[in-house]
């Protein structure tokens, strides 16, 4: 008999749920993080009574009752929507694309007005579009390409829309309506007293070490468990062996403020290619915070290195053909379970993580 049932290595949402999940069962479990503190990409830090989401905005969405159901049984949620805004050299516009979007851009009033317009801009590209570029004309005309798309693709992706992939923006939201909400998902929030919340109930009852890689120590964590949950880079996991995905990552540049509110908003996207940063998080605002200060996080993409946080996949079909030969490996495994987003080398959001660890549970302890 081993000293646990299952050795979690990572903290993030999947292997928290699987924990919650594990822990219902009378399982034991140990969770391994690398990091100094448990809850991954989700963490949140106190600053001046202001919950600041460390690691990026994260802004809980879904349509998913049974995933919005789970996580309300944790913390109780606010009814925040999110709402960004663009900043293209000063001048401000509603995001996701929309008639307030368009009004401002063409100063028009109706759908109408804004449908001949986009129309009018599509038509230069005919037959497949070859690259982004012409994929974004396609969908949105070349003037919104030029001042909301552009800039914060090349930046995000460090390189020139005409030299990314079509794919990659497979369809941009386009409203005829006056409505900011960005997400079209039923259920929107962020839970109250911050992401922290939810994080140490899911823990709840297990052991904990941080500030250790699993695979650094990797036959001794091994040992000490039945079953491993592993959600840390697949390739890492096998010492590479076929060579390294891709990511991009991201840098944070904090800043408390002796202001009680700097931008009016929680996002604002700066889509130009000069501001060297793609947008500002005024986190107090996820919480309809009345603080007398407040703290900005600039976002920085940067290209990814070993070593460096991986945020996002590089879901190219270079990427997923060597994915899918990591894939075949972790598919024999009988003791390994692969999960979540470098578990599964997939852009997930936090409702489809969730999802993924409820429904290896359910196939796990039935």
């Amino acid at each position: 008999m081993k000293k646990y049932d299952y050795i979690l290595a990572g903290s993030g949402l999947y292997a928290g749920v699987f924990a919650w999940y594990a822990r219902k069962q009378g399982k034991t479990c140990l969770v391994v993080e690398k990091r100094d503190h448990i809850g991954g990409n989700v963490y949140c830090e106190d600053v001046e009574g202001i919950h600041v989401h460390k690691y990026g905005a994260h802004i809980f969405h879904t349509s998913d009752k049974k995933v919005w159901q789970f996580v309300n049984s944790l913390a109780e949620f606010n009814r925040y929507t999110n709402s960004p805004v663009a900043n293209f050299k000063g001048e401000m516009y509603n995001m996701p694309f929309n008639m307030n979007t368009f009004s401002k851009m063409w100063n028009i009033s109706t759908p109408q007005e804004a449908k001949a317009i986009i129309e009018k801009q599509r038509a230069e590209i005919q037959g497949e579009p070859a690259n982004l570029e012409e994929q974004a004309i396609s969908l949105v005309g070349r003037q919104v390409y030029e001042k909301l798309v552009k800039g914060y693709t090349e930046k995000q992706w460090g390189r020139d829309c005409r030299d990314l992939p079509a794919f990659i923006i497979k369809r941009l939201p386009v409203r005829y309506t006056y409505d900011n909400n960005y997400f079209n998902d039923l259920y929107q929030g962020i839970p109250i007293g911050g992401y922290n919340v939810i994080i140490n109930k899911l823990f709840e009852g297990c052991d904990i070490e941080t500030g250790v890689d699993y695979l650094e120590h990797k036959e001794h964590y091994d040992s000490l468990g039945e079953t491993v949950v592993y959600t840390g880079t697949i390739d890492a996991y096998y010492d590479y062996c076929f060579g390294k995905l891709e990511y991009r990552s991201l840098r944070f540049e904090s800043e408390l403020l002796e202001e009680e509110n700097h931008q009016g908003v929680a996002v604002v996207n700066y889509t130009d290619r000069e501001t060297p940063y793609t947008r500002v998080i005024e986190h107090k605002h996820f919480e309809f915070g009345t603080q007398p200060k407040t703290v900005i996080t600039r976002e920085y993409p940067v290209a990814w290195e070993a070593g460096m946080e991986p945020y996002y996949p590089v879901n190219d079909e270079k990427n997923q053909a060597l994915y899918q030969k990591y894939a075949s490996l972790a598919a024999k495994e009988e003791r390994v379970i692969f999960g979540g987003r470098l578990g599964e080398y997939r852009y997930y959001d936090m409702d489809k993580v969730i999802r993924s660890a409820m429904d290896q549970a359910e196939k796990v302890f039935g």
